[in-house]
Parts: structure tokens; C-alpha cells; sequence
């Protein structure tokens, strides 16, 4: 046997030949001893870069076929499979040296994934790439593991949580996240949407970790390790304490669980961020390629005079096809309020002891029944509220739609009840005297109340609209399911 060959045994006995210096697969059938054909083995799919081999009697075994996974390290993304492999007793070897925008641009990452996005694993069967396969894929190396679920009925859980986790939590962090770093353009109407997304989707989130330690059963499962690795970027980069306060749940869930010891050996310490990024402004090199070259100055010289020649219609078109401004909102108009509504808001989210005696009476003495209404609210068809979640989804996606009033309104909705139907019942500031007409134009969950005006005059609604504001329970006799601010 030439000396630029190895004589190798596989895992499984069979017997081959591989070149020493470039590790290229030659299928020649060895028939001497027991070893059975080579070209039957699986062997023969492995690329060869991944071998790893133990001399034993001077034969090299073909051991444990290594996986290379191909992220940065500090990939969210990558981290679940990481995170999954520790779990699971499998070696992942991450990339040495992977540089984003670099490594995934040569012809071999594009071989492995034609889009050039990460991460990708690389197997002895062949690449894997999209982070939710490639971390199910490490899993299920491992016989009956306990990630997967216990049961058919808890592996579709977890397959539920993870779409949740990538469509309802991952997806509105990025769309938030990614236009204020300058990757994408800031819109601030697109923005306003994607928090209240977020908001609604962690809302549900928070109401099912307030019975449930885990996402599924009673251990991690990777519905939990997808669903941390998605949050990780968020609290890290861009939902500050002020913002991750409304879900105590998803709180005390995330630190818990990024502080298990698998979890910690991926993720390190994790730091809440202290600000929203700013919205990035335009860059100076982009400010500086707008300048006119030196070389270009004598023509543009001439070009300048020559437009100085023509007359003006240019201009006077701009001008005649310019913008109207804006109609101002017609509550805008109203004569200037006493109360600050910003200032009660901030009253009412900074009252942590003493509610009633600070912000009830904090409330009774900013309101100016002038400038501002209260209303109740009574959801018409609460028979239909058999489900819960169904119901605390409906309220928050009324809340969500509610966006367009921020500036013109404070609202409290209760869900009301031990058990189904469930009431749903609100209290409402609007600026004005009315019920504004715009709101009601715009969001068509308006006329599935019943709008009441209250009368601070009578003492029986003026305490009503207290408890309503101060989530008093029991409510009219009843268990609040759950309360939400629209602040």
C-alpha cells in the first residue's frame, strides 16, 4: 500500500482507505480478514474533514463523527443548539474564527447554504441550516430525550412554544430592534405596531408562566431553550426593566433559566439593557459622498449659471406639489387642560405601596372633569367568553388597536371571573367630553361595548371607577382574572 494511504476501520468493522495528506475517500474493496464491502457503509457518505481516528493496532478507527456548527459566538441563534447539546450529551464544536459577513460569503459556507445565512451545522450526512432544525436535529441524536417531551401530546407542545418563540416573540424583537441600529428603515408608525405586538404576545406569555415553571411539563424542553435564546437578545439589547416590568412572570422565568448551568456555560452573564438604542442617524461618510467632487467644480460652476438662466418653473412646481401639513387631531384644539395626562400616567406606574391613598387620590385631584371624561365600558356579548386565554387575547388585541389614542387616553380593562363566561369590563380617560370620534372611525372594537358616561357627582361610580384604576378585588362581588392598563 503506497505510504500517502492509511489503512482505516471504521466504527462499524468495515475497512477502506483514505489518502494521509488530503483525507480524500478512495472506495477500493479491501477483502482480506472478515471486513465486509466498504461501498455498504454509511462510511462513504462522511466528508472526510470530520473524521477523527484512534490507532489500534495499527489500523486507525474511525471514531465519533464530530458536528461543526458555523456561527459567531454570539449567535442567539446558535446558541440553541449549543444549549440543546449540553442537554443532550452531544459534542457540537462551534467554528473557530467565524467572522459574519466574511466566512459566510466563501463558495464553501454557499455550498452548505446557498443564501449565506447561519447558522449551519455541519454533519456527516450533510449541512443543516435554519437554528430551529438544526437545534431538533441535536436533540434527537439523543434516544428519547426528555427536550422532545415525554409524550406525543407534550412533543407537540413543544412544537407549539418554539413557533411562538420565533413568531410572536423573535420576529417583533428583531422588527423593533433592527431598524433603530440603521439595518433597516425606521418608521415610527411600523414601530408603535411591532411594540404592541410584542406586548401582546408577551402579555400571553406571562399569563401562562404565572401557573407554569416551564414551557412544557415539569423540566426544560426546547421549547424553553428556543424561547430564552429569542429573549436573550431582547433583554440584552433592547427591552429595558421599565418595559419587562408589565410581565413579572417572563421575568422571574427568564433569569431563572438563564442562570441554570447549561443554559449559563452558553449564554455567560446576562445584562438587562438600561436604554432603548437611539434611532440612528444618517452616517457621516454618507453626508460627505453627497459633496461634489474638486474636479467637478468648473462644469458644475457653468451648470449653475446656466440654471440661473432658466426660469423658475422648477421650483414653482415644487412648490405647488408640496405637502399639505397634516389636519391636526380636533382634540388637539380644545382649550388647554389642568390635568397632565403624561403626569398621571407616570403617577400610576410608579405607585408600588399605598395605591389607593397615593395614586387614587393623586388621580381625584389632577382630574379636570373640563378637559377630560371618564367612561365605563361593558363588553356585550360575555357569554361567548368560555376560554380564557381566548378571552384575555381578545382584550389585548382591543388594548393593541387602542394605540392610535395614546396620546388622548388612559384605560383599564378587567377580565372578571373564576370561571367561564368571563366578564370583561372597563374604565376610560378620554380627553374631551365625548367619546372620540376618530377612535371610534378606527378601531372597530368600539362597538362591541356598551359605552356609559360616569358621573363623579354620584359617589357609587366614583368609587366604582377607584377600584377599577386600583385592580380592587373582589370586584363586584367576583375574582379578576386579569387586569390590563392601556397607559
Amino acid at each position: 500500500m503506497p505510504p500517502e494511504y492509511l489503512r482505516v476501520v471504521t466504527a462499524k468493522g468495515y475497512c477502506c482507505k483514505i489518502k494521509h495528506k488530503l483525507l480524500t475517500k478512495e472506495k477500493e474493496e479491501e477483502k482480506e480478514g472478515p471486513f465486509a464491502n466498504p461501498k455498504r457503509s454509511s462510511f462513504f457518505h462522511t466528508k472526510p474533514q470530520l473524521l477523527r481516528f484512534q490507532k489500534v493496532e495499527g489500523f486507525y478507527q474511525v471514531l465519533k463523527m464530530a458536528l461543526v456548527l458555523h456561527a459567531g459566538n454570539t449567535n442567539k441563534n446558535g446558541f440553541k443548539a449549543l444549549i440543546a447539546a449540553e442537554y443532550s450529551g452531544v459534542k457540537v464544536e462551534l467554528v473557530k474564527n467565524f467572522e459574519m459577513g466574511v466566512s459566510n460569503k466563501t463558495p464553501e459556507f454557499l455550498k452548505m447554504n446557498p443564501i449565506g445565512k447561519v447558522p449551519v451545522l455541519e454533519t456527516s450526512d450533510g449541512p443543516i441550516f435554519e437554528s430551529n432544525a438544526i437545534a431538533r436535529y441535536v436533540a434527537r441524536l439523543k434516544a428519547d430525550n426528555p427536550l422532545l417531551g415525554s409524550s406525543l401530546i407534550e412533543n407537540a407542545h413543544v412544537e407549539q412554544w418554539i413557533d411562538f418563540a420565533t413568531l410572536e416573540i423573535d420576529v417583533n424583537i428583531l422588527r423593533w430592534f433592527i431598524p433603530r441600529i440603521g439595518f433597516a428603515v425606521y418608521l415610527p408608525p411600523s414601530e408603535e405596531a411591532t411594540i404592541a405586538a410584542l406586548k401582546r404576545a408577551l402579555d400571553a406569555l406571562n399569563t401562562y408562566l404565572a401557573s407554569n415553571t416551564y414551557l412544557v411539563g415539569h423540566s426544560v424542553t426546547l421549547a424553553d431553550i428556543v424561547m430564552i435564546c429569542n429573549l436573550t437578545l431582547g433583554f440584552s439589547r433592547i427591552l429595558t426593566k421599565s418595559f419587562t416590568s408589565e410581565f413579572p412572570h417572563v421575568e422571574r422565568y427568564f433569569w431563572t433559566m438563564v442562570n441554570l448551568p447549561n443554559f449559563h456555560k452558553i449564554l455567560g452573564e446576562v445584562k438587562q439593557a438600561d436604554s432603548v438604542p437611539p434611532v440612528q442617524s444618517k452616517k457621516p461618510s454618507q453626508v460627505q459622498a453627497a459633496k461634489p467632487k474638486a474636479k467637478d467644480e468648473p462644469k458644475k460652476e457653468e451648470e449653475a449659471k446656466k440654471e440661473k438662466a432658466k426660469p423658475k418653473v422648477e421650483e414653482t412646481a415644487e412648490e405647488e406639489e408640496a405637502p399639505k401639513p397634516k389636519a391636526k387631531n380636533p382634540l388637539d384644539l380644545l382649550p388647554p387642560s389642568k390635568m397632565i395626562l403624561d403626569e398621571w400616567k407616570r403617577l400610576y406606574s410608579n405607585t408600588k405601596t399605598n395605591f389607593r391613598e397615593v395614586a387614587i387620590k393623586g388621580f381625584w385631584d389632577m382630574y379636570d372633569p373640563e378637559g377630560y371624561s371618564l367612561w365605563f365600558c361593558d363588553y356585550k356579548y360575555n357569554n361567548e367568553n368560555t376560554v380564557s386565554f381566548v378571552t384575555l387575547n381578545k382584550v389585548g388585541g382591543f388594548l393593541q388597536r387602542m394605540d392610535l389614542a395614546r396620546k388622548y387616553a388612559f384605560g383599564k380593562m378587567l377580565v372578571i371571573g373564576s370561571e367561564p363566561p368571563y366578564k370583561v369590563k372597563g374604565l376610560w380617560l378620554f380627553r374631551g367630553q365625548e367619546v372620540p370620534q376618530f377612535i371610534i372611525d378606527e378601531c372597530y372594537d368600539m362597538e362591541l361595548y356598551e359605552w356609559r358616561k360616569v358621573d363623579i357627582t354620584d359617589e357609587a361610580q366614583k368609587e366604582r371607577a377607584s377600584q377599577m384604576i386600583e385592580d380592587y378585588e373582589p370586584f363586584e362581588g367576583e375574582a379578576l382574572l386579569d387586569a390590563k392598563c392601556f397607559k
